[in-house]
């Protein structure tokens, strides 16, 4: 069952649970009431009719009226248990209009004849009792309007439900439409479909500010695809320039016998490039991990600069610096995943850098900051950012032996740990700073 008819099934349910107890309170309450009219128009009836009897030395006498009253009522009149006045009725109200002389006030209903009766005592001046004054109502008109009321309110009951159920239908079929249609294109699209968008228009109620949300969520994760697709073509792309580096050198060695100077120089030239395959993969292995996990260690920030440079370069170029008396500054990342960042950014100065090489650490608010300068030939103002995409290489580095996805890795990382990398300047060299959490 979908959420619509359990919807549409709750709100019947609860309607007819409250239809009914409507109902039948409404019956019950006007049973009582017609009961109580009923006693009403026979108390009134009896004192209308001992109104006209007249008690004097302990004898009644019954005044006759132009109308009749006594004669044309279903009054019973009795001295002691003597009848003075009696209308024609069945055995079994006579019977328990016997009862009811020489008794207190009450009413009693004459089973099997739709018929009540009440009794009242007749006393004279002197305050002794005389007689029985008893007043009888069929109660049949009753219980046909009683009947005629219960018909009606089921009727009516019924009649709401229907058109309640039938408006709540509509409206729930209006309302829940966009959600059945962005269900239906959903299900249509493809893993292909990026571009597709539920297009509710203009949001007005909570469902079309849904498909709006959706739509924009879509655009975020279309995006990212986007990313991760072009990544992984450019990745593989790059990684074939060492890997067939490794293959053809291989090849090359294996050809013909050479000199063991020669089988060395072979194997070098196979090792670098099976590094720079090794790194690139053990980054993005590191990154995958750590967007997987989600979580952050500790490290102590000059012990990770120290351990980038050491990967990075080994011609003693690099110098550290910082602003203030060397003391612990801890970050917010695990120091491989630090290191792994640092050590592109480092590599990229000691490639196109000249004789100096320097990375100074500093702490600002909840930041660190590695500010990493070389004095080489710079970077081309147009190409600030475009040298963070993979694969792509500044117009300086033009006939360099790198993959060209140093600078996009590393950024990529810092961005996952809160971070960044970005160039701050390029005149007279590039000045790159690395961004990350403290700890």
């Amino acid at each position: 069952m979908n959420v619509r008819n359990r919807l549409l099934l709750i709100v019947l349910v609860a309607l007819a649970v409250g239809l009914a107890a409507a109902t039948y309170g409404f019956n019950v309450l006007f049973a009582h009431t017609s009961s109580r009219d009923a006693d009403s128009l026979l108390r009134q009836r009896v004192d209308s009719e001992r109104a006209l009897i007249q008690v004097k030395d302990g004898r009644m006498r019954v005044a006759e009226t132009s109308d009749d009253t006594i004669g044309d009522s279903r009054v019973w009149i009795f001295q002691d248990r003597h009848v003075i006045e009696a209308p024609k009725s069945t055995s079994e109200t006579n019977a328990a209009v016997r009862t009811l002389v020489d008794g207190p006030r009450r009413f009693v209903d004459v089973s099997g004849q739709d018929e009540r009766l009440y009794a009242a005592p007749i006393v004279g001046g002197d305050g002794r009792r005389a007689g029985t004054l008893i007043a009888g109502i069929s109660l049949a008109p009753y219980e046909q309007t009683q009947r005629t009321a219960l018909i009606a309110s089921l009727l009516f009951a019924g009649t709401l439900l229907l058109l309640v159920g039938f408006a709540v239908w509509w409206l729930l079929r209006s309302a829940l439409r966009p959600v059945e249609k962005m269900t239906e294109q959903a299900a249509a699209w493809s893993e292909q479909d990026l571009d597709r968008r539920f297009g509710l228009g203009e949001p007005h109620d909570e469902l079309t500010r849904l498909g709006a949300t959706l739509d924009g969520l879509l655009d975020r994760i279309a995006a990212s695809l986007r990313h991760e697709r072009r990544f992984s073509a450019e990745l593989s792309h790059e990684l074939r320039t060492p890997l067939s580096k490794v293959i053809a050198e291989t090849e090359l060695a294996l050809r013909r016998e050479r000199e063991p100077a020669e089988y060395r120089e072979a194997l070098a030239a196979a090792l670098h490039n099976a590094q720079q395959v090794s790194r690139i993969v053990d980054t993005l292995v590191v990154a995958a991990q750590h967007e997987a996990n989600g979580g952050h260690g500790v490290a102590d920030a000059y012990a990770v600069a120290r351990e980038a440079i050491a990967n990075a370069c080994d011609d003693g170029r690099v110098q550290l610096l910082s602003n203030e008396r060397p003391r612990p500054i801890r970050l917010g990342v695990d120091a491989d995943l630090a290191a792994r960042i640092l050590q592109p950014v480092l590599e990229n100065a000691c490639r196109y850098g000249g004789r100096r090489v320097t990375v100074e650490l500093d702490r600002r608010d909840a930041r660190v900051l590695y500010r990493i300068e070389d004095d080489g030939p710079g970077i081309a103002e147009g190409e600030r950012e475009k040298i963070f995409e993979p694969g792509v290489r500044g117009s300086t580095g033009e006939g360099s032996s790198g993959a060209g996805l140093g600078l996009a890795l590393a950024r990529r990382l810092a961005r996952a740990v809160s971070g960044d990398v970005e160039v701050v300047s390029n005149g007279g060299g590039a000045v790159f700073v690395v961004s990350l959490p403290t700890g």
